[in-house]
């Protein structure tokens, strides 16, 4: 009878083990989930959380109209598309790596500084070279601290890529000047305001008054003036 007790205490040791190692397995599973971590390829009949993110992100960029809903169906599809044209990148309509890197949702990267990929560096300069061609260094360096303030601003997408490809934010990405290739100038401005330079003082909007009438932009509160562009909050 001692030993049959031994054997059941045993038992019941090795069940309340697995019971707890399974809880601990699906915990840190669901908290993956919830940090929105992506890792496969999505497309037309994808479903689960890995799709609430591409949507998520969409919506927030502008390009989704549809509810979050897990469902890679044809709004998911057609909203992909539309930001992958946006991006220069292949319209196919599937959220592969390439896809999901310009998102910000890609699950790895290298050659980082800090929280910024090389990836990131190379868009900057480039939204850099295609903005600010022309202006003073320092002007050149205020531009791409501005991409920075909205990345870290709560009314803004929280990724370079984000900001960058966020409908309507920067018309240079639909034009010829998006065609043209980052300099050592603006990779070093990128850098600079990456390594925490902004003489912008923190602006988070920027227009040149002598191309634009829009009423917004001239409404915000002016913090400097650097070349032809007028910065604000």
């Amino acid at each position: 009878m001692k030993k049959d007790s031994k054997i059941y205490r045993t038992y019941r040791t090795v069940i309340a083990f697995l019971l707890l190692f399974t809880v601990l397995v699906f915990t840190v599973y669901v908290q993956k989930e919830e940090q929105g971590a992506v890792y496969t390829l999505s497309k037309i009949g994808s479903r689960g959380n890995e799709v609430r993110q591409i949507q998520k992100k969409l919506k927030e960029l502008g390009y989704y109209k549809g509810s979050v809903d897990g469902i890679y169906g044809t709004g998911t599809q057609k909203a992909v598309r539309s930001f992958q044209k946006n991006c220069g990148i292949t319209a196919d309509g599937i959220a592969g790596p390439k896809t999901l890197k310009y998102m910000g949702l890609s699950s790895s990267g290298s050659g980082s500084t800090g929280k910024y990929s090389s990836s990131d560096i190379n868009l900057l300069a480039k939204l850099i070279a295609a903005e600010a061609r022309g202006e003073s260094y320092t002007g050149q360096v205020a531009v791409g601290a501005v991409v920075l303030n909205r990345v870290s601003h709560s009314s803004f997408p929280d990724t370079v890529a984000g900001v960058i490809y966020q409908r309507g934010a920067f018309s240079c990405v639909n034009d010829s000047n998006w065609s043209v290739a980052p300099n050592s100038t603006s990779l070093k401005a990128a850098r600079d305001c990456i390594n925490g330079w902004d003489p912008s003082g923190g602006a988070i909007y920027y227009y040149n008054p002598a191309k634009t009438n829009n009423s917004f932009m001239h409404s915000r509160p002016v913090i400097t003036t650097i070349g032809r562009h007028v910065f604000c909050r």
